[in-house]
């Protein structure tokens, strides 16, 4: 990874994690994945996390074979990005599979010009901890990790401590994304990266708890001596839609004065994030509509044509839509409805 990335990474950097946009065939729809991507790129964003759970882990699927074109595509709208504005992004790809697969994808994002990989535990059920410890080794032979602590409901899995201090002693473990959804194990990858022997910046995935966890430094006793780390940046699915009234949050939230006292009102902010959050991605139906309630967003916005997934059974859980209706309504200054609408009539002049 080269410096100006690893700098911006353990700094702490806005990341959403990338929609697939298709069409009404269920085919990739180039045109809206590349207007998306200008999308985030002009709302402020640090860099894009692609291939990941929000992307549809079936884009790997041979008879789709969409894996490789859409790291293409979003890596390549965000370099036209840069060359414009001159501003640096973070490219993150997600990879999956037993290692032999992980470390061909993570090959195949490293020639496309990405700076590192988000390993996903995904599916993995059947390998122990000690396999998966020596699957992100191998990973980390050919790309810098982000480690992944992925939510039990989409698919994850509960590691122990010790598993999350071995994965943090490894020299190219860069960051670890911890989205368990649940505090007792991320406080676990906290501590790991606290003690580890190297720089591991924690990013939070608890798209149920963003503000929280973006205003936590956790604190442990070592002898005579405190180890801390801090949530210092958010790889998020959750920042895939309303990302330009998120991206203003999250540079607040970095401006306030470190060890300064917390003023109550972030907490208000935080439950509202939350209870948005709950109806973008489905709780009440365990999670059913995560994808498809975040496309519901982007399409009443305009910015994609329909929810459509991979999946034909994949849509909205029962009540979704009128949960996204009560969340518009009670918190109208979360939304960037008002952004997207300049957006799209600067984008449709320039590109058609």
């Amino acid at each position: 990874m080269n410096t100006k990335s690893l700098n911006l990474l353990h700094a702490g950097a806005f990341l959403p994690a990338m929609p697939l946009v298709l069409d009404e065939n269920r085919k990739f729809d180039e045109a809206g994945q590349r207007r998306l991507v200008r999308y985030y790129m002009e709302a402020g964003v640090d860099g894009l996390a692609v291939a990941v759970h929000t992307t549809q882990f079936t884009i790997r699927d041979p008879k789709i074979n969409l894996f490789e074109t859409v790291l293409r595509v979003v890596k390549s709208e965000m370099d036209a990005y840069s060359a414009r504005s001159g501003r640096h992004l973070l490219a993150i790809a997600g990879v999956c599979g037993e290692a032999p697969q992980a470390v061909a994808e993570a090959k195949l994002a490293g020639s496309i010009g990405y700076d590192a990989v988000l390993v996903s535990p995904g599916g993995m059920g059947h390998l122990t901890e000690e396999q998966l410890i020596e699957r992100t080794r191998l990973i980390a032979e050919v790309m810098p990790v982000v480690g992944f602590y992925l939510q039990v409901a989409v698919g994850g899995r509960v590691f122990s401590y010790d598993y999350w201090e071995k994965v943090c002693a490894i020299q190219n473990v860069v960051a670890v994304k911890a989205a368990p959804f649940n505090r007792y194990l991320t406080a676990d990858v906290a501590r790991a990266i606290a003690f580890a022997d190297h720089e591991i910046t924690l990013y939070t995935g608890n798209d149920d708890s963003i503000v929280t966890d973006l205003l936590t430094t956790y604190s442990f006793q070592d002898g005579d001596q405190v180890r801390t780390c801090r949530v210092k940046g958010g790889l998020l699915g959750h920042w895939s839609a309303w990302t330009k009234t998120a991206v203003d949050m999250f540079r607040r939230i970095k401006a306030l004065p470190e060890g300064a006292p917390v003023d109550p009102s972030w907490y208000t902010l935080a439950a509202q994030v939350t209870d948005v959050n709950s109806a973008f991605f489905d709780s009440r139906n365990n999670f059913a509509g995560v994808i498809a309630g975040m496309h519901e967003v982007l399409r009443r916005q305009g910015l994609i044509k329909g929810i459509w997934c991979l999946d034909p059974e994949e849509g909205l859980g029962a009540g979704q839509s009128e949960e996204i209706d009560r969340v518009y309504a009670q918190y109208p200054e979360l939304n960037d409805d008002a952004f997207v609408a300049e957006f799209l009539a600067k984008d449709k002049e320039i590109y058609g």
